[in-house]
């Protein structure tokens, strides 16, 4: 028995076989588990993939309709005393995170007027700028933390070194020129996973070398938000970096042993406006089951709806895509209605609405989005969701007070970076 097999050898992983036997159901259907990252593997030193038991037991209490963990904006009891200045702050997803986590927001910049309203029509005490960042002197600014979302614009690199100077012109510089100007102690920035292999990962070597320059070592991690208390499958590559002259420690959140289903994260959502789906629409996604997608479809209505896309090789999973109960969101984007990256809601048909896409980014009911309603979405889903800003930001407490937490941060040795 495997039950037997755990208590002799005193192991809190199962291979993928000895899983399906726990839990009494197919290797297939833990392979599919894992797909859509409601579970999560690691791999042993002969290459299986090892599964933790107790997260095998949570997911299969939360799929049989047991209460899961819960959803819940995330917050600690005591400020901490540390400020951040934040560039390109968007809706505020992240500074809402770390205000949650205990620090200050001392400073945001931010272009979108409608973005800048959201900001101050939530936090009236917040110091918003609302402006083009290379028209903002942080001359006398002092913060020990500078955060920045910056976009990710492609650098030139025939002929030059790419150092600090080459990439004026874009919003990496504008970031780069307000931590050389503020000398924060910590610097975070945040970007999409595919920064990492942009331009074959020279970008990104080419960002940090450039931070190395301005007097701070760094390091980075992609973090999974499904992992870290957020109803959704999102990725972001988080850069966090010290100051030279300061002996600090980096921390990044450590993934949980749970996700938090759209079930959980949808109860009570009050109504709201969003998008409706034209009548021919209607028809087309009222025949996509729940978890479905355009294979559910009949063929010649599939090849009618996709298209051009019927005949492409991959890159199709998101289109006439219904979102499941028991699992997190698909990663949100900017339109939820959008052919390519369909967000319909599980059992009502129609795309998420604008409080249901503001829970699955963890921000409180109370927060208002200016705007119409495709800027609220927009705003939405370009935010940073708030519990993965609380998360990061309890790690910078940490790192600030060298206090660390085991049980909730990775700690980087000084010797990988």
């Amino acid at each position: 028995m495997v039950t037997m097999k755990l208590a002799t050898n005193h192991s809190d992983s199962l291979t993928i076989v000895h899983a399906s036997s726990y839990l009494e159901v197919s290797s297939d259907t833990i392979r599919r588990w894992e797909k859509k990252g409601l579970v999560k593997s690691r791999r042993a030193e002969n290459g299986h993939r090892l599964f933790s038991v107790k997260e095998l037991e949570s997911l299969k209490h939360k799929l049989s309709g047991g209460a899961g963990n819960g959803f819940r904006i995330l917050k600690a009891d005591v400020p901490s005393g540390f400020g951040v200045v934040e560039l390109f702050a968007g809706a505020g997803g992240l500074a809402l995170g770390m205000e949650n986590a205990g620090l200050k927001a001392k400073l945001l910049v931010e272009i979108d007027k409608n973005a800048v309203e959201t900001l101050r029509t939530n936090r009236p005490e917040w110091n918003v700028v609302g402006d083009d960042i290379a028209n903002v002197s942080f001359k006398g600014v002092d913060a020990e933390i500078v955060t920045g979302g910056f976009p990710c614009q492609a650098f030139s690199y025939a002929g030059k070194r790419m150092g600090f100077e080459d990439t004026r012109g874009t919003l990496f510089f504008e970031y780069a020129r307000a931590i050389q100007t503020i000398q924060p102690k910590i610097i975070v920035g945040e970007n999409v996973r595919g920064l990492e292999r942009h331009d074959q990962g020279r970008t990104l070597q080419t960002m940090r070398q450039i931070l190395s320059d301005l007097g701070y070592r760094a390091e980075y991690r992609i973090l999974r938000a499904q992992y870290l208390d957020v109803p959704q499958k999102r990725e972001r590559l988080v850069i966090i970096g010290v100051r030279k002259d300061l002996d600090l420690p980096i921390f990044f959140p450590k993934e949980k042993d749970y996700t938090v289903s759209l079930r959980e994260a949808l109860i009570n959502v009050p109504p709201s406006k969003g998008q409706i789906y034209t009548s021919a629409k209607h028809q087309v996604m009222s025949l996509i089951p729940e978890g479905g997608y355009w294979r559910d479809l009949p063929m010649e209505i599939r090849q009618k709806y996709m298209g051009a896309s019927f005949y492409l090789g991959g890159g199709k999973t998101g289109m006439a895509r219904r979102l499941a109960w028991d699992e997190p969101s698909l990663t949100l984007t900017c339109n939820p209605a959008q052919k390519q990256t369909e967000r319909c809601h599980p059992s009502e048909t129609r795309p998420l609405n604008v409080r249901e896409y503001a829970r699955i980014q963890a921000f409180p009911d109370s927060w208002d989005f200016v705007g119409s309603t495709a800027s609220q979405y927009k705003q939405i889903g370009n935010a940073v969701p708030v519990n993965l800003g609380y998360h990061i930001g309890r790690c910078l407490i940490a790192m600030l007070k060298q206090q660390p937490d085991p049980s909730s941060m990775v700690i980087i040795p000084q010797m990988q970076y």
